[in-house]
């Protein structure tokens, strides 16, 4: 590769940690273009249905693979790695991780953010707040209690782990994010490793009171989470300790964290209040800044932090929208049902060749449906088949069910704000398909912005950790004018509303397939049965003896 002019410049690095990929990136501070990144796909366990597990052991050994790489790049460009001056964190949130803090030994694979296990915890925890109601922490923590969010994973593991139990017991065990094992083993580990993380994946635990930005007693008492186990909270941006592991990152900073779709948000520069962006992934990740004001979502939305720029600022907060299906519903028409060979190309090749889907209508709700509905009891549905309908218009249906779950959470954010949208930011690896996008502003009504770069997180992270260290501005990115591909609406409002309307109607029918069967423990039904048994043997015999009677008299 050739060498770049006006070397000496700092650089910033960025450990990426997705869903399904580690990603190790190189920014030149203050600018937007990739200079160097390697990627590594994960292994995704999956030992029952809507269980999803990773390896944290794989995790480090992915990082620091792909920062080695990262960096040889570097020195072929003519840079070194003392032009690093600093890394960030961004992570798949929700993960949870419990491991020993002496051994550093992990105790159970990763629990994935949309893993379904919890369904049993879920309903343990409803019964314990007034009418089961799933809303009752909100106006705390902003989160409705769902499979979805971490201190669930961390009751499940607590409950059905013994190794978790009992390193509870003998006060060794360390409950965190992604974020937070990351630290702690590049800081050290079990000699002196930093267990911190920072208020965008605090948030996302209910653990987390949004007002006084630290680990709520109440909330840590009802899911039995004692606070010894959890990491410090700290800002998003500020200088958190050193690498010191002995990987070729030894000796850099550390000095940016943030939860993957904050940190897209910051990336995509919706830093002013009014501005949103979505991610398009194998989930759809749809935040709103609502600036330093924190908005209680009436809607099924979140509330969540977007960011908060050091310890001594204020937080930022966002409304959220996840969406748990939107890239998984094609890998699900590839390896399920085999319409398709390559997502990337076939989706918006197959889905092309029709105008419509002939009204048919995809409900992509394979382990429940998140915001605005949260049910949990849902399951994925196609309907309005028809004897005409090809695969073309399944494929193009899929499509249209992520535009539809994404008009969803903006009707819910109206609803909550006051103030739509004049215009949506979108990244991802799904936004390269044009038909797409092009589907989405005519379901939404309003201009879709297209980043150049698939990928924000590892940007946004960058721009924080170069923040806190003096080499990248954040009120300068504010200022930043990001390029975009512009897609603009076609249809009509009439036609948009009425397709919306049926989208509805599929939801709906989509509700109340998966009913869990109650244990007669947990009903009682035991007594309802022997109650019932002197009754039954009662009417019984009075009927045998009917018949008997009617018998001897026809004789």
């Amino acid at each position: 590769m050739p060498v770049r002019e006006g070397l000496g410049k700092s650089l910033v690095g960025a450990i990426d940690d997705g869903t399904k990929t580690v990603r190790f990136v190189i920014y030149e501070a203050e600018q937007s273009e990739e200079l160097a990144a390697h990627q590594l796909d994960k292994t995704v366990l999956q030992p029952q249905e809507g269980w999803y597990e990773q390896d944290p052991l794989e995790i480090l050994h992915h990082i620091r693979e792909c920062a080695e790489n990262a960096i040889d790049q570097l020195n072929e460009m003519g840079y070194s790695k003392e032009d690093l001056v600093s890394i960030g964190i961004t992570n798949q949130r929700e993960t949870t991780i419990a491991w020993d803090k002496f051994t550093g030994e992990p105790l159970h694979h990763a629990i994935a953010w949309n893993d379904i296990r919890t369904d049993s915890t879920v309903d343990a925890i409803l019964a314990k707040v007034p009418d089961r109601n799933k809303n009752y922490l909100k106006n705390i923590c902003g989160l409705p209690i769902s499979p979805y969010f971490s201190a669930l994973k961390m009751r499940w593991l607590k409950d059905n782990i013994k190794a978790v139990r009992r390193a509870s017991r003998d006060k060794r065990l360390m409950f965190g994010t992604v974020d937070s094992w990351i630290v702690w083993n590049l800081t050290g580990g079990p000699h002196g490793g930093l267990h911190i993380t920072d208020v965008t994946n605090a948030s996302r635990t209910l653990l987390m009171n949004l007002e006084t930005l630290n680990w709520d007693p109440m909330l840590c008492r009802l899911f039995g989470i004692h606070r010894e186990s959890l990491p410090q909270i700290r800002s998003s941006s500020e200088i958190y300790g050193i690498v010191r592991d002995g990987s070729v990152l030894d000796g850099i900073r550390i000095s940016g964290i943030l939860g993957n779709q904050q940190a897209a948000l910051v990336g995509q520069n919706c830093l002013q209040a009014g501005q949103a962006k979505n991610t398009y992934r194998s989930g759809c990740f749809l935040l709103y800044n609502t600036g330093t004001r924190r908005v209680q979502s009436t809607h099924g939305l979140l509330t969540t932090v977007a960011y908060k720029l050091g310890p001594n600022a204020p937080a930022v907060y966002a409304l959220e929208g996840s969406i748990a299906v939107a890239g998984g519903a094609m890998k699900f028409l590839r390896d399920n049902l085999k319409l398709i060979k390559d997502v990337a190309q076939d989706t918006e090749h197959i889905a092309g060749q029709v105008f419509s889907t002939g009204d048919v209508y995809f409900v992509p709700a394979f382990s429940g449906l998140y915001a605005p509905y949260w049910r949990k009891d849902a399951r994925g549905i196609i309907c309005g088949l028809t004897a005409f309908t090809t695969k073309n218009h399944i494929i193009r249906a899929a499509l249209e069910a992520v535009c539809f779950q994404t008009r969803d959470i903006l009707e819910a954010m109206n609803k909550d704000c006051g103030m739509p949208l004049t215009k949506l930011n979108v990244d991802g690896k799904m936004t390269s398909n044009d038909l797409l996008l092009q589907l989405q502003t005519d379901l939404i009504g309003i201009p879709v912005m297209r980043a150049h770069t698939w990928d924000m997180a590892a940007l946004g992270v960058a721009i924080m950790a170069g923040n806190s260290v003096g080499v990248w501005s954040c009120e300068r990115w504010k200022q930043h004018a990001t390029p975009t591909d512009t897609f603009l609406p076609t249809t009509t409002d009439d036609d948009r509303d009425v397709r919306y309307t049926k989208w509805k109607m599929a939801v709906q029918r989509s509700l109340g397939w998966a009913t869990t069967k109650k244990s007669i423990a947990m009903t009682e039904e035991r007594y309802r049965l022997l109650a019932s048994i002197p009754a039954t043997v009662y009417l019984i015999g009075s009927f045998a003896m009917l018949v008997v009677s009617s018998m001897l008299k026809n004789r």
